[in-house]
């Protein structure tokens, strides 16, 4: 590999090892240095299901990649320049990721027989050739680590778990990042470990950069230069998708004034939602642990129908338990925020791997004709505001609703400047029923004004027990449309249907009309897609207009409704790409709806698109490619 100079504009690192080598923290902790320096980044980590893989095994390795630049970063990176592997299984499991030329820091300490045979590996690649095309550094980090803290009297399996820091060490100083932060985090990560913990990880840390420092290495590695990414002004912090919409929900609870209540139950990769919002009780947040999917959907039905803001979340396997809830939900038209961090699947599938094979279940995965608004958000920042947003249209239809997020987008960090929440419209809350006459019966009156749909948006007054003379009934079954009192009346029946059908289809009078993201307004070839496949869209989209075609990226953050302008938006180019990690659900939708053409370009590998993969389905599908090929 060349050496990186000021002028590169990015690098992809990939740290792996086993599941307990702490390469998660390891890359955690560099993404966040990394943000510090005012690089652009983003990162996927990308673990094993299992809690913890036998040692040394391939299907234990754990990995966290990070691609920064000093220009805009839409994914994590498609081939790693540089990979950190903590043992052999790493190394195999992780070498046909690379690039000829990467540069690859062993730790030749667990380079052994015994090694060997747990990975499968039938020779030692260092002497089989396997690693010619590759500029090779081999390190005893294991030895280097236990010399380092062996002054602080740790047991040999402390001293060996300290190697996630020698080795960050030496990555800080192979891209000249400042170790005080590190140092701060870890006195505050280890304040109620024993104090030989603490000093231990950060002998390492510092022996690390020391080794890396030395003439042993300056001659052989570079001392990459990356410079700060051209970012709009603000303050900036690194977030997790999982970790926005959290502070998303609280924001939107400040912005309608009303608590929120979240119930949930742990579930991968939705659980790391519950463990935020459980530290911001100061911010009116309120968590229940329930004792299954099922309970914790109710719940929150329950938080709704005391006048809080209800939010459960779960993955695919746990949205289909909750699925009757949900639509109890929609039957008593009450708000109520459900998050769908997709894994892959079906049934338990790949808990830890990512997808997007969840859509049908949010637009149709109800008993009988339960139409519900799904909406999807597109990076780990961006959670922050379809959080705010799915609040907001819950509050305003009075309706359940779908936010969809992914794996990738859970578990990935990037850059999030801060924003300045009086630049969000408060959201309004309709909870005094206007006042209906009804001859002389005033009780009837006041059921029909309780019920009473706003004209534009069909949601009814948010009437919670307690305000005074505005008692009324909610439940399950069908209620009649103008006094909520049971109800089996057929023409009712087809009225309340026909009600929550036009419900969610109003939501699209109120959401901004679809746009181009890049390319022409019109043209040859249009990309859409939706959810986290926005970076490696938007990037290879990129390219492509870099390399001379004219082609046009269109990413969808509504998906049931659909923007009302998408037909005649996607009519204005000769062929429409879809990439999703799915086998065609949203192309599927969009034919259905708008009875449009689209190409697939499917992949469902439990890994986020490579940007060459959509670029060579740009090349493909670009008219007159095929003809320019033979």
């Amino acid at each position: 590999m060349a050496k990186i100079t000021p002028e590169s504009s990015s690098v992809v690192v990939r740290f792996a090892g086993d599941s307990g080598d702490g390469v998660q923290l390891l890359g955690a902790q560099f993404a966040e240095s990394t943000a510090l320096a005012g690089a652009d980044f983003s990162t996927f980590p990308d673990f094993p299901a299992e809690i913890r893989a036998p040692v040394g095994t391939t299907f234990g390795v754990s990995a966290f990649q990070i691609n920064l630049g000093a220009r805009r970063i839409s994914t994590a990176g498609d081939q790693p320049d540089v990979l950190v592997a903590l043992n052999p299984a790493a190394l195999k499991v992780n070498l046909p990721l690379l690039h000829k030329g990467a540069l690859i820091l062993l730790n030749t300490d667990a380079f052994n027989d015994r090694n060997f045979a747990k990975a499968h590996i039938a020779a030692d690649p260092r002497k089989t050739g396997e690693l010619d095309d590759y500029q090779v550094i081999e390190i005893a980090i294991s030895t280097q680590t236990l010399e380092a803290v062996k002054p602080h009297g740790l047991s040999k399996s402390d001293a060996e778990q300290c190697k996630n820091f020698w080795a960050l060490g030496a990555v800080l100083w192979m891209f000249g990042r400042d170790r005080d932060p590190i140092v701060q985090w870890a006195q505050k990560k280890f304040a109620k470990k024993s104090p030989e913990i603490l000093a231990g990880n950060l002998a390492a840390l510092d022996a690390g950069h020391a080794y890396a420092e030395t003439a042993e290495l300056s001659a052989e590695i570079p001392q990459f230069a990356i410079g700060e990414a051209p970012m709009e002004k603000g303050e900036y912090r690194s977030i997790t998708g999982a970790e926005a919409i959290s502070l998303g929900l609280a924001a939107a609870g400040e912005l309608a004034d009303r608590e929120i209540v979240f119930c949930g139950y742990p579930i991968t990769p939705a659980s790391s939602i519950l463990h935020y919002l459980s530290k911001m009780g100061d911010l009116g947040v309120a968590t229940f642990q329930a004792e299954d999917e099922i309970a914790a959907c109710c719940a929150a039905i329950g938080a709704s129908y005391g006048g809080k803001i209800g939010v459960t979340s779960s993955s695919g396997p746990g949205i289909a338990l909750k699925t009757e809830a949900i639509g109890l939900g929609m039957a008593t038209e009450l708000p109520l925020v459900i998050v769908n961090s997709q894994r892959g699947g079906p049934s338990t599938g790949l808990p830890t791997k990512t997808e997007q094979s969840d859509l049908y279940q949010a637009v149709y995965g109800r008993n009988a004709d339960s139409p519900l608004p799904v909406l999807a958000a597109s990076s780990p920042g961006d959670c922050f505001d379809a959080a705010i947003e799915a609040t907001r249209v819950a509050i305003r239809h009075m309706t359940p609703i779908f936010l969809l997020t992914d794996g990738y987008i859970a578990n990935a960090a990037g850059p999030w400047a801060l924003p300045d929440m009086d630049d969000y419209e408060p959201i309004e809350v309709n909870a005094s029923p206007a006042t209906v006459e009804d001859g002389d019966d005033p009780s009837l009156a006041l059921k029909k004004a309780i019920w009473k749909r706003d004209e534009k948006s069909y949601g009814r007054p948010w009437v919670a027990p307690g305000m005074e003379g505005l008692a009324h009934r909610i439940g399950g079954l069908e209620k009649d449309i103008e006094t909520g009192d049971i109800s089996y009346d057929p023409a009712n029946h087809q009225a309340m249907g026909e009600l929550r059908a036009k419900k969610v289809a109003s939501v699209a009078d109120f959401i901004a009309d679809q746009t181009v993201e890049q390319g022409p307004e019109k043209g040859p070839l249009v990309v859409v897609g939706w959810g986290s496949t926005h970076g490696a869209i938007w990037r290879a989209v990129n390219q492509a207009n870099e390399q001379g075609m004219e082609v046009a990226q269109v990413h969808l953050r509504w998906l049931n409704p659909l923007p009302k302008n998408l037909k005649a938006l996607l009519s204005n180019y000769d062929r429409i790409l879809l990439p999703e990690m799915n086998f065609g659900q949203c192309a599927t939708l969009l034919r259905d709806r708008l009875e449009l053409d689209v190409v697939q370009l499917n992949k469902v590998s439990g890994q986020p698109f490579k940007i060459a993969e959509v670029l060579d389905a740009i090349r493909e599908n670009y008219p007159g490619a095929k003809q320019a090929a033979e």
